[in-house]
């Protein structure tokens, strides 16, 4: 995680874009010559804004966003840990405008070209910049924002391979045997050690598959991502509760083992 500067956010006051309080944003961008370029232009065309965290992966990125709940967040779409995609739903959540960097203009432009959020594109250009400095800034004076969950969920649909395959079936080591097991079955995976935990209803085996490779074969709408090495079914999910340490913990319907929730992660579960 590479986090530049950390602030925390006055008191509460309206967000204006001129000569009132500073603005808060969040920035992510896991290529370092292409993240301390876009600070540099960002500080000549918004002096006012305040990049409160600059983040070079996904996780990063969701943790200042938790934390500082910015009202801006500046974020590369393919981003290594958790794309830009799944921290923008965390950034709208928090009540921020999500201005995507991307290469990928045939995407990016088709998804949100009607201007509920903007994109930049690589390399990003100091007027096309200051053309999105103009929007945001009306934007954050606008008292209703326009809600930006459905354009998201758009471009990740934009973006998704076309015909490609999710994971179907896990091949996993269980004692001196090797379990077959449907990707139906599986209540979980949970990272530990060097392997990886696939929980399922009759017991449990491991597996060797990094947690980032498992969640880019899983379906984002089964399974969900609540901490750095834990994967979810949302449809095994009984409840999520708070410890007396403030540590918050995820409860199965099957199963009694509680699953540490992270607080970068919190989002998904407002409003169930």
């Amino acid at each position: 995680m590479a986090i530049l500067e950390r602030r925390t956010r006055p008191a509460a006051t309206k967000a204006t874009g001129d000569d009132g309080p500073r603005i808060l944003a969040v920035l992510a961008e896991d290529e370092a010559p292409q993240r301390v370029a876009l600070l540099d232009m960002l500080a000549q065309a918004w002096p006012e804004l305040e990049v409160v965290a600059a983040c070079e992966d996904g996780i990063a990125a969701l943790s200042a966003i938790a934390e500082h709940r910015p009202h801006v967040a500046f974020l590369d779409i393919r981003m290594p840990g958790v794309s830009g995609l799944d921290v923008a739903r965390a950034a709208v959540a928090a009540g921020a405008l999500v201005v995507f960097t991307t290469a990928y203009d045939a995407y990016a432009i088709r998804a949100f070209e009607a201007g509920a959020a903007d994109y930049l594109l690589k390399p990003v250009r100091p007027e096309r910049l200051d053309e999105a400095v103009v929007r945001l800034r009306a934007r954050l004076r606008e008292v209703r924002p326009v809600d930006l969950g459905a354009r998201v969920q758009d471009l990740e649909a934009r973006l998704r391979p076309q015909g490609a395959r999710s994971i179907r079936w896990i091949s996993a080591s269980a004692g001196d045997s090797v379990r077959m097991i449907g990707i139906d079955e599986v209540l979980c995976f949970q990272a530990q050690d060097k392997y990886v935990r696939v929980i399922t209803a009759d017991g449990e085996a491991v597996i060797r598959t990094p947690i980032k490779a498992l969640l880019a074969g899983l379906d984002p709408d089964a399974f969900w991502q609540v901490h750095r090495g834990v994967i979810v079914r949302v449809s095994a999910i009984d409840r999520v509760r708070k410890d007396e340490l403030g540590r918050y913990q995820l409860h199965l319907r099957q199963g009694d083992q509680p699953l540490p929730v992270s607080a970068a992660f919190l989002h998904r579960f407002r409003g169930m």
